[in-house]
């Protein structure tokens, strides 16, 4: 089981790989490496269709679970393309980098892109084993975990939504947006995201005991969100564009778990 499951994995990264080497060229021609996050996205619905071609399970060991990524997918990639992560001007931080980086740029971001493949690959361990073996346990994590999932992306959506409607008003230009969720957490994103990947962690409670390895998934998720490529950066960007604005924000409101805000001296 384990050579099987190391197997499909690497073909997941395989897969990945190629479609952020082919966006990795798209940016060399656009200048916009915000492409490399719609791969991202867009890398988990074409591994978890692999992994339904390749199934070896009963489809409803792992339909669920499919159909969420599915989904999920689906919801990011698009908006992220209506955000304007594949079109000019470069996110601010992609900029950033690429000033910092001069000339060496270009291979810089191959290994960023060909990084993110490789978490695609690392982060499908969370959604292999339905795939690959039948339930052993209770059926309630498969319900469980498809419900906490489920919640991670209406929340999503949902602060996504809020965000995209208060840009649209002229009156907030330049402003910090405290509307919604984001009145009770400084990245509701980043938390609902984190609950998605939550939720394949309980949905592999059914399969135990292989399915533990998606307890790694959420856990990867969220040291990235909270100390590499989603909160840190993220702040920085604001504190640079916002100035005091966000600093007075930072204080007020909890930078990850939503809960009401402090009230301002």
């Amino acid at each position: 089981m384990i050579a099987d499951l190391a197997l499909r994995v690497a073909e997941a990264w395989a897969l990945a790989a190629a479609l952020q080497l082919a966006l990795w060229l798209v940016q060399q021609r656009t200048r916009n490496a915000g492409i490399v996050d719609v791969g991202w996205a867009a890398s988990f619905a074409l591994v978890a269709g692999l992994f339904a071609w390749r199934a070896t399970a009963p489809w409803q060991a792992w339909l669920p679970i499919a159909a969420i990524v599915a989904a999920w997918s689906a919801r990011l990639t698009a908006y992220l393309i209506a955000r304007g992560a594949a079109r000019a001007p470069e996110e601010g931080r992609y900029a950033t980098l690429r000033a910092r980086w001069g000339a060496r740029a270009p291979r810089k971001l191959f290994v960023f892109f060909q990084a993110q493949a490789a978490l695609t690959g690392l982060l499908s361990t969370a959604l292999i084993v339905p795939f690959a073996a039948a339930p052993t346990g209770p059926t309630w994590p498969r319900a469980a975990g498809a419900a906490v999932s489920l919640l991670g992306l209406a929340g999503e959506t949902l602060a996504d939504a809020q965000l995209a409607r208060w840009k649209r008003d002229p009156a907030n230009r330049g402003r910090v947006c405290d509307a919604g969720f984001w009145s009770w957490s400084r990245h509701p994103n980043y938390f609902f995201e984190w609950l998605v990947w939550l939720g394949h962690a309980i949905y592999g409670l059914a399969f135990l005991p292989y399915g533990l390895i998606a307890l790694a998934g959420q856990a990867i998720i969220l040291g990235s969100i909270l100390g590499v490529t989603g909160i840190p950066p993220t702040e920085m960007q604001a504190i640079r564009s916002k100035g005091d604005a966000y600093r007075a924000y930072q204080r007020r409101v909890s930078a990850f778990v939503p809960r009401p805000p402090k009230r301002a001296p």
